[in-house]
């Protein structure tokens, strides 16, 4: 197996939240948490254990992830974008970052945090 083997899964959707966890699993990669929120999150991210991170760039309430981004990248953990839009859609600061088009397919999925090694 390549790539990260602990993911956190940052997605408001719960029925895309579970397809990513079964697409993990079907991969024999481990859940290192799943949130829904930025506080939810950035609170998993300080408590450590994650290899790498899929975030969905608009969560609900108007938040969105750039926050989280900030964190893991300042821990040095690398993710990639879940987005049904365009990489216009990322912030400046975060652009060099990959993204994960919706919809989400295991074999991309798969690609996109084998990329992340």
């Amino acid at each position: 197996m390549n790539g990260p083997q602990r993911i956190l899964i940052v997605e408001d959707e719960p029925l895309i939240a579970m397809m990513l966890e079964d697409f993990l699993d079907i991969q024999g990669r481990a859940l290192a948490g799943q949130a829904d929120t930025v506080a939810d999150a950035l609170a998993l991210v300080a408590a450590g254990g994650i290899d790498a991170a899929i975030l969905d760039v608009n969560l609900r309430d108007g938040e969105q992830s750039w926050p989280i981004a900030d964190a893991l990248a300042a821990k040095g953990v690398p993710f990639v974008f879940a987005t049904g839009g365009s990489q216009d859609g990322v912030i400046e600061a975060h652009r060099d970052r990959p993204t994960l088009p919706k919809p989400f397919t295991m074999d991309g999925v798969e690609k996109a945090l084998n990329a992340l090694a």
